[in-house]
């Protein structure tokens, strides 16, 4: 099992967007993969058709099992009708009491304690994040195999990057824990603008093959996302799809490599 996070200390970056659609690509491909929503936001809870509650909460908190919390997301949210879905994806939604998780850990390590209930039954378990750093944060650094970084090509997101690179790179010295800097998907692009084209150039000179393919901004995202589907189950061919398609391969190539599931 593996366990990837996506980060970014800036808001509005398409972190939920990207967390939902990796994790469910990897179902429809054959995958058994667990999304934990750890945003007292809950947005992906939202996005998968699930109202807000406090499964996460319930999980590190109030001690849980993972069978009591988890909730099976309906196959017709993420994959279009006709289409294969090969493997399953299952949510721990979130609510406002997330906020309170920080507080109430016992040590760094309770998120990682708990991840590995799922060890030899899941094969990826994905978090989606809240922007603003805490210690919450910091228990699922040290959880956490491999971090993905969405990123928009402007100014604060970038700043935002940098952040959550130096935030990462301290805890592994902090935990001596190796975590895997997989990638930088640079989100809600925009091709024909000075100044997304300029700052996409910055970010490929500075992190080389650690930027991965662009999303492009499409409205079929906002569509998409106002049903409760993916773009998978929306548009299956469409341009959208096709973006985060060319993501989760590289994803799979990570897992390949790094094959250590059931």
């Amino acid at each position: 099992m593996k366990t990837l996070t996506l980060l970014n200390e800036k808001g509005g970056v398409g972190k939920t967007s990207l967390s939902v659609h990796i994790a469910a690509g990897l179902a429809i491909r054959g995958k058994r993969v667990v999304l934990i929503d750890a945003d007292a936001q809950a947005n992906a809870t939202l996005l998968l058709g699930f109202e807000e509650s406090a499964g996460l909460y319930d999980l590190l908190v109030r001690e849980a099992s993972f069978s009591d919390v988890m909730r099976q997301v309906a196959p017709d949210a993420i994959q279009a009708e006709g289409r294969p879905m090969k493997g399953e994806l299952l949510l721990v939604p979130s609510n406002v009491e997330a906020r309170n998780i920080a507080g109430m850990l016992q040590n760094p390590g309770d998120v990682m304690e708990r991840i590995k209930d799922l060890d030899g039954w899941a094969d990826v378990v994905v978090f989606d994040t809240a922007p603003t750093p805490s210690l919450f944060h910091s228990a699922i650094y040290i959880a956490t195999d491999a971090a993905i970084f969405p990123t928009t090509c402007e100014q604060m997101s970038l700043a935002g990057l940098e952040k959550s690179i130096t935030r990462l790179n301290q805890q592994i010295g902090f935990h001596n824990r190796p975590i895997k800097l997989l990638g930088i998907v640079p989100t809600i692009y925009r091709p024909k603008t000075a100044l997304h084209s300029y700052n996409m150039a910055a970010l490929k000179e500075q992190f080389g093959a650690l930027v991965w393919p662009e999303i492009q901004q499409r409205i079929a995202w906002s569509e998409a996302s106002q049903l409760r589907q993916t773009v998978f189950a929306y548009d299956p061919d469409g341009a959208a799809a096709a973006d985060v398609w060319r993501i989760i391969d590289q994803v799979e190539v990570y897992l390949e490599q790094n094959e250590t599931i059931r």
